[in-house]
C-alpha cells in the first residue's frame, strides 16, 4: 500500500509539523493523526496553536491557523519502529526539497527517530535544534502518538507550547 495521507502544505507556514510516517488508520482515512490514541489534535489545541480542537476528519483546517503537516516517509506502518534507515534515507532528498520548497518559519519533528535518521545525530535534545533543516529552523517535539507513553497530556503540552510561542510572538492571533 503506497501513502494514502496526502500532505497538508502552503507556502511560508508559520510551523510544518512533520510526523515520522503515517499510521495505518491515518492511511486508511487519509486524514492525519487520525489513530484512536493519537494526542496531536488535543495538544495542539492545548497548547494554544488552534482555537478549538480539530477532528481528523477536517485536519486541512490547519492550515487556516497558518500550520501544515507532512510525513518524513510515506509509506504506512502500525509502528514507526517497522521503518528502517533505508525508507529514512531512500526519503531525505524528497523531504529535504519539500522543506526548502516550501520554506516553513519551523519544521517540527514529532520525535526524535526522523530527525536523527535524516541528520545522522544521536544525542538530540528536546527543543530548537542547532542548525537548520532544509533551509528551516528545525524544532524536536515529543511525538504525541498513543504509543508513547514516556509524556503526559501536560508534557506534551509544555513542549509544544514552547514551539507556539517562539513561532507565534503574539499568542491573540489564534
Amino acid at each position: 500500500m503506497g501513502s494514502a495521507l496526502p500532505d497538508i502544505l502552503a507556502a511560508h507556514l508559520s510551523v510544518l509539523f512533520c510526523g515520522i510516517n503515517p499510521g495505518m488508520a491515518a492511511a486508511a482515512t487519509g486524514q492525519h493523526f487520525a489513530g484512536r490514541g493519537n494526542r496531536f489534535w488535543h495538544v495542539l489545541h492545548l497548547a494554544g496553536f488552534t482555537p478549538d480542537e480539530i477532528l481528523p476528519a477536517q485536519d486541512r483546517t490547519i492550515l487556516d491557523y497558518g500550520f501544515g503537516l507532512t510525513t518524513v516517509v510515506e509509506r504506512p506502518t502500525a509502528r514507526a519502529d517497522q521503518l528502517s534507515v533505508q525508507d529514512f534515507m531512500a526519503s531525505a532528498a524528497h523531504f529535504e526539497q519539500k522543506i526548502r520548497r516550501y520554506s516553513p518559519g519551523f519544521i517540527a519533528f514529532l520525535g526524535k527517530a526522523a530527525y536523527s535518521a535524516l541528520t545522522g545525530q544521536r544525542e538530540i535534545a528536546w527543543g530548537p535544534q542547532p542548525a537548520d533543516f532544509g533551509g528551516s529552523p528545525a524544532w524536536v517535539l515529543p511525538n504525541p502518538s498513543g504509543r508513547n507513553r514516556a509524556f503526559t497530556i501536560d508534557q506534551l503540552v509544555a513542549a509544544y507550547r514552547q514551539l507556539y510561542l517562539a513561532a507565534c510572538p503574539n499568542p491573540d492571533r489564534v
